[in-house]
């Protein structure tokens, strides 16, 4: 058994490391890693300030999604939510916009700041209005969370039209990872203790998921954890928001996937989430570059296609089990 887990392990590094390798090779410009061997300026110059980052900001922004996701799930105790079915996202956006008319020359942080306060307040609204609900199934939640992501859309619409922000909006509905650049996605970094805390806190979250009598019977303070929960997730979406864009599905699919094969122990598949989610952006970034090769395809219309077939797909499971 413990073989077996070794070799899942070492395939698993393996693949990921195939993938990143890809990723570092595929690009417009001509160049190879043995020019950067060989000395070459300009090859070392696109690989340090374009490639490398690149792969990095993916890297962060699929673990920090599919967790974010996770989470969500535990503390909602819905498999269908996620930050872009519970208006997180949509919450996100609208600060962005906001901090750019009220924040002109603010620091990015200052920005961050801003979007992350919009996405834990409007978070923790939805949490409120799901609470008021008496009877829940497993499609009303992120049926409410699309209408209040929806009311949260036209409102950021009506904001960037006045303003005349609508293309700025626009282009950070659709994530993209050409734009990031050495010294503009670093913020990114901050994916990393989210995850980290997210484990730490991942047994209090499993028992969040049974309900809060439960939570409550075995000493845990119910609302203290959902807060930590909205909290981790609103820091992982507002960061990918701010430095890609938006990235549908991410957090819906994965963890439904890895907890398809795997079970529903949340520190067990927390890791293998996060893994799964790096893959899948991994690979969708790497086939938005080369379908209209030497042009570059914004990656969130290639996980939207995936994403939605697989949302179909655990909809219909849900209908077949049920």
């Amino acid at each position: 058994m413990k073989l077996m887990e070794n070799i899942k392990r070492m395939c698993a590094c393996l693949g990921i490391l195939s993938l990143a390798s890809i990723s570092l090779l595929v690009g417009a410009a001509d160049i190879s890693v043995f020019d950067v061997v060989k000395g070459n300026e300009h090859a070392s110059s696109i690989y340090i300030v374009s490639r490398i980052p690149r792969l990095i900001a993916i890297i962060l922004a699929g673990a920090g999604l599919s967790i974010a996701g996770l989470v969500m799930q535990q503390i909602m105790q819905n498999r269908f939510a996620s930050p872009s079915t519970t208006g997180t996202i949509e919450c996100a956006l609208l600060g962005y916009i906001l901090s750019l008319i009220w924040l002109q020359h603010a620091t990015q942080w200052e920005h961050l700041g801003f979007i992350f306060t919009f996405a834990v307040v409007g978070t923790l609204i939805f949490v409120r209005i799901l609470q008021r609900i008496q009877f829940k199934n497993t499609m009303l939640v992120p049926l409410v969370g699309i209408m209040y992501g929806n009311v949260i859309s036209a409102l950021t619409t009506f904001v960037a039209y006045k303003y005349d922000l609508v293309q700025t909006m626009s282009s950070w509905t659709i994530a993209n990872f050409a734009s990031v650049l050495q010294g503009n996605y670093e913020i990114l970094y901050l994916a990393i203790p989210a995850c980290v805390l997210a484990y730490y806190y991942a047994s209090h979250f499993s028992a969040a998921s049974v309900g809060e009598s439960f939570a409550k019977n075995i000493g845990l303070d119910y609302q203290k954890i959902v807060l930590i929960g909205v909290i981790l997730i609103a820091l992982a979406t507002s960061t990918v928001v701010m430095i890609v864009g938006v990235i549908p599905f991410l957090g819906l699919i994965i963890p439904n996937i890895v907890a398809l094969f795997m079970g529903d122990n949340m520190k067990k598949i927390l890791p293998w989430t996060a893994y799964w989610g790096i893959v899948l952006v991994l690979a969708c970034d790497i086939l938005s570059r080369l379908i209209i090769f030497p042009h570059e395809m914004p990656i969130a219309m290639i996980i939207s296609v995936f994403g939605g077939i697989l949302f179909i797909y655990l909809i219909l499971r849900d209908k077949v089990n049920g």
